[in-house]
């Protein structure tokens, strides 16, 4: 396991704090909890009327929506097209979620993003600017939704099945991966195309993403290594992105390849691929033009709204989303642990699961304000090898310098962060690793590490 890390280290912590025995990974926001409610509990230190606000986005977060028009009018317009009904369905418990097990099982926490590469040289101006991240299938757009409103077709069932290789250690110790091989079925709105290629994900978990939120531009890039200057093999860089509310390019933090540069826009942006639901960040129904009974059906807007989601109820989701707490660690004192994070550090896993940051002064969201936190990530992209890459429909990686996301490749992937990772299978007993679920267990997922993680 140590060669699946890294070589010489080029991130000395910015911080005398030793993570090795750090208790409290999300500084004074960490609760203490080992159940399966441990990535539930807002920010420790909240005062009444932020936890009030918190309450009110957990409700939105885990209730499901319904099909428009119903009683609970503030809840309706899901669809038409959609993956899931609610965040939590994706998001088991606040945690991570989980491929499907075989071919019988359904995508669940998962789901297909669709992009092809630029056809001329317009198309490749486009994508250079910045305007947009990548181009989507003309018949399903960017994300296939597996589930629909009744009247309407879904656009395909998701199956996953795998073969199983084996890995060998030195000492003779054998691991198996599981390898997926995926497949659309039932494409109710004709071919893809010819182009299209796929881009599995998995729910990421929610805890600590407003203490990554609160992580200055400036510490960020200063690890950045786009050209791999110091000829350490890593080549950490960031993803700059189209923020919807500015119209304006910056850097891209959340995602598996970093394409969303807010907490809100990326739940806006799951509100309407996800769950069919509208928004002033992006106001449109998540429909091709082909798709004529999804531009036709029944919206959830309410009288005097202009969308299903209006800013106040997107507020509370976003407010939400930034303070739910990091778990402290457990057995820090442990000999297998204190042996585990010296072979982490040998290893020189740390050139990309940067330990330390320190967050900025936030008048507005005191709670996350100035905290020592160590999550260990640098945030950014990373070329994790053809074993990892976006897919071709035949099942063959898709070309190493094609555009997936913005400035992040069909290979690159953002550094995730492993604060609360020990405790993942107990929020979700099925929960996996890695952007599409296929590790079962962390050492999979570090088996697995390519490209620069070699």
């Amino acid at each position: 396991m140590l060669g699946a890390c890294g070589g010489d280290s080029k991130q000395e912590l910015k911080s005398d704090l030793n993570f090795t025995t750090q208790l409290k990974l999300g500084g004074e926001t960490s609760v203490s909890s080992q159940d399966p409610g441990a990535f539930s509990f807002s920010a420790s230190n909240m005062d009444t009327a932020s936890n009030r606000s918190f309450l009110v986005g957990n409700e939105l977060f885990e209730a499901p929506w319904t099909i428009a028009p119903a009683s609970a009018d503030l809840r309706d317009g899901i669809g038409p097209l959609l993956n899931v009904n609610a965040c939590q369905t994706c998001h088991i418990n606040d945690g991570r979620g989980h491929a499907p097990q075989d071919e019988n099982d359904s995508a669940g926490s998962m789901l297909v993003r669709l992009y092809r590469p630029a056809h001329n040289e317009n198309e490749v101006g486009i994508l250079l600017s910045g305007l947009q991240g990548n181009f989507t299938d003309a018949n399903y757009g960017g994300q296939i939704q597996d589930h629909s409103n009744p009247g309407v077709a879904s656009e395909a069932q998701i199956k996953m099945t795998y073969s199983e290789k084996t890995v060998t250690f030195e000492d003779g110790f054998n691991a198996s991966l599981r390898q997926p091989h995926l497949s659309l079925i039932n494409l109710n709105y004709g071919p893809l195309g010819e182009n299209t290629r796929f881009s599995v994900r998995i729910a990421n978990a929610m805890i600590g993403l407003g203490l990554l939120e609160n992580i200055s531009e400036s510490d960020i890039l200063e690890n950045a290594d786009p050209h791999d200057s110091d000829n350490d093999g890593i080549s950490g860089e960031v993803n700059y992105v189209m923020d919807v509310a500015t119209n304006s390019l910056v850097l891209g933090r959340f995602g598996w390849k970093a394409g969303q540069p807010t907490l809100r826009q990326q739940s806006a942006g799951a509100f309407n691929g996800d769950m069919g639901l509208t928004t002033t960040l992006f106001p449109l129904a998540n429909c091709t033009d082909l798709q004529t009974d999804c531009t036709g059906a029944i919206s959830g807007v309410n009288v005097g709204d202009s969308v299903e989601i209006n800013d106040d109820l997107l507020d509370f989701v976003e407010f939400y989303t930034q303070h739910l707490a990091v778990p402290e660690r457990r057995n820090i004192q442990d000999a297998d642990v204190l042996a585990g994070a010296e072979l982490f550090k040998q290893a020189d896993c740390q050139a990309c699961h940067t330990p330390y940051f320190k967050t900025v002064t936030n008048s507005e969201l005191p709670a996350l304000s100035n905290q020592d936190i160590f999550p260990f990530t640098d945030m950014l992209l990373h070329d994790m090898g053809e074993d990892l890459s976006d897919l071709q429909q035949d099942g063959n990686a898709a070309p190493a310098l094609e555009t997936s996301e913005f400035l992040a490749s069909s290979r690159e992937w953002r550094t995730p962060a492993l604060w609360g990772l020990g405790l993942s299978n107990v929020v979700n007993a099925e929960a996996g690793f890695l952007h599409d679920g296929r590790a079962r267990t962390p050492m999979e997922a570090v088996l697995w590490h390519g490209g620069e993680g070699q």
